[in-house]
């Protein structure tokens, strides 16, 4: 409705002036129902450039406005602005387009086939995943799916930074176990992982147990001072772990990528020899140097430290060279807020190959801290992973759905507190039951009629009446633009939003109606209106990665 009404409003304004650019008609819903379906500031625009008031420009377009049958009436209002209320044909045609396209609908093409890669969660494999982790796997996810939902080709990704001190500390840590060396005795590595894991592991490789991993057989030698296996099982085992932890949140990748791998394949060693090459390079105090200071970032950067080992942002300059040689133009990081200082230092890496790449490539998405409560009290402590809260514990209290939902409701870039009694609870106050139960009260009524739900249509000459019905069919009509701008704008929370919006509209009919009536007419109108509106909760709990259950 917003590209047709744009169409008929831009017809006009090519009669009354020479503009040839249909961009200033920006049409707008207003957020009371009284006011009309959509409004346009056009007139007030159009002012300075006619001469005349607003309002008398809007008078000139309401005369040239051509005829529509799904436009009901049109109103000016406050200093000019034009408020459109739709007809009954027009609110009917929504509700069908519904019921034809299912769960296609709120799809659109706007990313044309092209493709985007979305990196995600990216944990070092040296422990469980955390509630942190969990955050950015229903983000990245969400993100995700709301780009394929926008028609781009998407490949999800893990990176995993399985190389440097962190897995030699896990390693040495994993040695220690296996030695019965207590996690509080001064023998135990001081940089060392303390959680009750580490005995775990100690214990699968000293059986010399199998790992299945990414398609691999990692078999521990059980011998003590094997570091090589001791490293590889660990990695290995932490790993299935992780797989299996996002299997249970339904979240699924297409490419796993090592840090490793980029040491063995000399792409680490390539880019340091491309960015010396480039004199973008210089020795100072026995370390090398990257000058970040000329591509904006506010000083420069070790890149080889004086051991000869490298810093963290390099391999990771390695791997965003290595995602742009395999096509990728468009590539979001979905990471924590701690990786705030890498964006500009990988960029710089980036810009100082001298590959083309565009000077805000990757973009980022960073999302902040989560506090869980439970009992009105912060729970830190994980029984397993001893100094943190795991992402498969809290899956394991609420649930996926709830998990997910909770994880993704704000904004990425806000601190989110996450109440586990509220995620428990089977009542409206939980934004997740009270979406899934409007979706199971439909189902309910659907059950109840018995007819053939796959041939469910709306005539087009019903009349909807009641607010309570307008509101929902507005809520519904809505849904494509939520999509839209979600996935523009990166902001899955915006689908979390919506869809208790809508679940509060569908709700509030529910209430006020009865659908299995005598009248076939009305049963019929009243039955398509929330089956379409099942369809929206459904496919929107579908971006969410959330069931949409049919009882409850």
């Amino acid at each position: 409705m917003k590209a047709y009404l744009t169409e008929l409003l831009f017809s006009v304004v090519k009669q009354i002036t020479d503009l040839t650019d249909s961009s200033i008609i920006v049409i707008d819903r207003p957020k009371i129902i009284s006011h009309g379906d959509f409004s346009t500031n056009l007139c007030l625009v159009l002012s300075k450039k006619l001469k005349k008031s607003p309002r008398a420009v809007a008078e000139i377009i309401l005369e040239k406005l051509p005829p529509s049958d799904l436009i009901n009436k049109i109103e000016i209002a406050g200093a000019g602005f034009l408020n459109f209320f739709l007809s009954s044909k027009a609110n009917n045609e929504i509700i069908n387009s519904v019921l034809n396209l299912k769960d296609f609908y709120g799809k659109n093409n706007t990313g044309g086939n092209q493709k985007i890669q979305i990196e995600f969660v990216s944990a070092n494999p040296t422990g469980p995943l955390h509630v942190g982790h969990g955050r950015g796997a229903a983000i990245g996810d969400c993100l995700a799916r709301l780009f394929e939902a926008s028609g781009w080709i998407v490949t999800r990704e893990f990176y995993y930074n399985d190389a440097g001190d962190q897995i030699n500390n896990l390693t040495y840590s994993v040695k220690a176990s296996c030695q019965n060396i207590p996690t509080n005795d001064s023998q135990f590595p001081a940089d060392g992982y303390h959680g009750a894991y580490i005995h775990d592991i100690a214990k699968a490789y000293l059986s010399k147990k199998t790992i299945e991993c990414q398609g691999q057989s990692i078999q521990a030698s059980g011998e003590i001072d094997d570091a090589k296996s001791m490293k590889e099982f660990s990695v290995a085992y932490l790993r299935n772990e992780q797989d299996q932890d996002l299997k249970a949140f339904r979240t699924k990748f297409d490419i796993y990528s090592l840090e490793s791998s980029f040491y063995k394949e000399g792409k680490v060693e390539m880019v340091i020899n491309k960015l010396i090459e480039e004199g973008h390079t210089y020795e100072k105090d026995g370390a090398l140097w990257l000058k970040t200071t000329n591509f904006g970032d506010d000083k420069d950067r070790v890149m080889k430290k004086t051991d000869g080992s490298y810093t963290y942002f390099i391999p990771d300059v390695a791997y965003h060279l290595d995602k742009w040689e395999r096509g990728f133009k468009k590539v979001i990081n979905e990471q924590g807020a701690d990786h705030h200082s890498t964006i500009s230092r990988v960029r710089a890496g980036l810009q100082g190959l001298n590959q083309n790449i565009p000077e805000d490539w990757p973009e980022y998405v960073l999302h902040q801290m989560i506090t869980v409560i439970k009992e009105n009290k912060e729970v830190k402590i994980s029984k397993r992973a001893g100094s943190y809260l795991t992402l498969r514990e809290l899956i394991d209290e609420v649930g996926c759905d709830a998990t997910r939902y909770f994880l993704v409701a704000r904004r990425s870039d806000s601190q989110l507190v996450f109440n586990i009694d509220l995620a428990k609870s089977q009542n409206n106050d939980n934004p997740v039951f009270y979406i899934q139960y409007a979706h199971a009260r439909i189902s309910k009524v659907l059950e109840q009629w018995g007819g053939d739900i796959s041939k469910l249509k709306l005539d087009t000459s019903f009349n909807f009446e009641s607010q309570a019905e307008l509101r929902l069919i507005k809520s519904i009509s809505i849904y494509p633009e939520i999509v839209s701008q979600a996935t523009k704008e990166l902001a899955p929370h915006q689908i979390a939003n919506f869809l208790k919006d809508c679940a509060a509209e569908l709700h509030s009919y529910y209430n006020e109606s009865k659908f299995l009536v005598e009248d076939e007419k009305i049963k019929i109108a009243r039955l398509s209106l929330i089956n379409s509106a099942k369809y929206v909760l459904r496919n929107g709990l579908h971006l969410l990665g959330i069931e949409a259950p049919k009882q409850m």
